[in-house]
């Protein structure tokens, strides 16, 4: 909670953010609680919060607002707050500490109904001095990246190759607010730990994703990644996707589909990224997705997913193809699809093209299995097969990494 490795990252924060100065002009009336965070009062984010004892999250980050008496303060208290959770929930994910209750140390959504509660406080949250509007959108901005791990990313020095892996939160709330993301989990469980290569050790960072349409749009995945990419050896976005199997996706499209996300908001159309006028339609995966395939990583099939859908080019109907893009074509759907899961993907990917590493740096996207509960259960926030099929997804994104970093770093 309280490790050096946080308070230099926090530090660090404060100090390259700097003060911003609330002006007359910047003034605001408090915003209301957003789509994703009024389902926070439903019964079953309670109990998830009550069972792993992050139910006192939100109150202390609270009080601890309540004891700011300026702008600078509070920021210090949201990036030293935001950081501490995600800390504590990757400790909790790695046995580390209390577990806070009989929820199982494995589930990843303690962490996304906490920052809820956080992003909520600060969003309602009615100081004693001036907070205008631009303040306000910088300390949410600001608690997103830390409580995500998004600032935590730290390599030490010389002697561990470097991997980076990302996850998302859970999504499809209203249809089952019980969801899990088994790529929110595995993030939590692989944060700082060292996998043994056939070439050495390799230190994993991770970090946690919104489900999010605007956003993506507002640049939270290059931000997040572009530090880092000319550092690592490797790195993969993960996602939730089919039931039943791994797909190691090996094209991006460059589609939004619309389907609504978090806040129930929908987006169609081309990915917004910087620099649209040398966009491609497509990009493509550099890991190594034959030896991934090949291996024995789980219980769980590993695809090689080819499939697209495009329009070809001179044409204006979508087609799906099933051995990838034709020349000329425009993407309406990546393998994985037109969600936000493929958006990483592409933007990570044309991220690493932009920088010159594609001939050079290992990454693409893996999908894992919907995590399902038991038969019959309808009702219940976790049982015996849910948390054994959580598990189980997590010890195969490990192993699938480390195929991954021993074919790569073998070349």
């Amino acid at each position: 909670m309280t490790s050096p490795r946080v308070r230099i990252g926090v530090l660090g924060i404060v100090l390259l953010a700097g003060a911003l100065v609330p002006t007359a002009a910047d003034a605001a009336t408090t915003p209301s609680p957003t789509v994703e965070e009024q389902r926070l009062d439903q019964p079953v984010p309670q109990e998830i919060l009550r069972r792993s004892g992050f139910d006192t999250v939100a109150p202390g980050f609270a009080r601890a607002l309540e004891h700011t008496h300026s702008y600078a303060q509070a920021r210090q208290a949201v990036a030293r707050q935001g950081a501490a959770l995600w800390r504590r929930a990757v400790d909790r994910a790695q046995g580390r500490g209390p577990a806070g209750g009989d929820l199982s140390r494995d589930d990843d959504r303690p962490l996304y109904w906490a920052r809820l509660g956080m992003t909520r406080q600060v969003r309602t949250w009615a100081p004693g001095f001036a907070v205008g509007e631009r303040q306000r959108a910088a300390l949410l901005d600001l608690l997103e990246r830390t409580s995500r791990g998004q600032t935590d990313i730290r390599y030490p020095g010389k002697g561990l190759r470097r991997i980076l892996v990302t996850g998302f939160d859970p999504f499809t709330l209203d249809r089952d607010i019980r969801i899990s993301n088994p790529s929110g989990a595995s993030a939590l469980a692989l944060d700082g730990t060292v996998i043994e290569t056939d070439e050495g050790p390799a230190r994993v960072e991770t970090a946690v994703f919104p489900v999010r349409w605007d956003d993506f749009a507002a640049g939270t995945v290059e931000r997040t990644l572009r530090p880092y990419l000319p550092k690592v050896d490797l790195f993969t976005t993960v996602s939730q996707g089919r039931v039943g199997r791994f797909d190691v996706e090996r094209t991006n499209g460059a589609w939004r589909g619309g389907f609504p996300d978090n806040e129930n908001v929908s987006r169609t159309g081309t990915v917004p990224v910087a620099d649209p006028a040398s966009q491609p339609q497509w990009t493509t995966t550099t890991l190594p997705y034959a030896a991934i395939v090949a291996a024995d990583t789980g219980r769980f099939p590993v695809y090689d997913h080819t499939e697209v859908t495009e329009i070809p080019s001179g044409g204006t109907d979508p087609v799906v193809r099933a051995d990838g893009p034709t020349a000329g074509s425009t993407a309406r759907a990546g393998g994985g699809g037109n969600y936000l899961s493929n958006e990483i993907a592409y933007r990570a990917t044309l991220l690493r093209d932009r920088l010159g590493l594609h001939d050079t740096l290992p990454g693409g996207h893996v999908h894992t299995p919907v995590l399902q509960f038991g038969a019959g259960n309808t009702t219940q926030v976790t049982d015996p097969e849910f948390v054994r099929n959580r598990v189980d997804i997590i010890d195969q994104v490990r192993a699938i990494v480390t195929v991954a970093a021993d074919a790569s770093f073998r070349d």
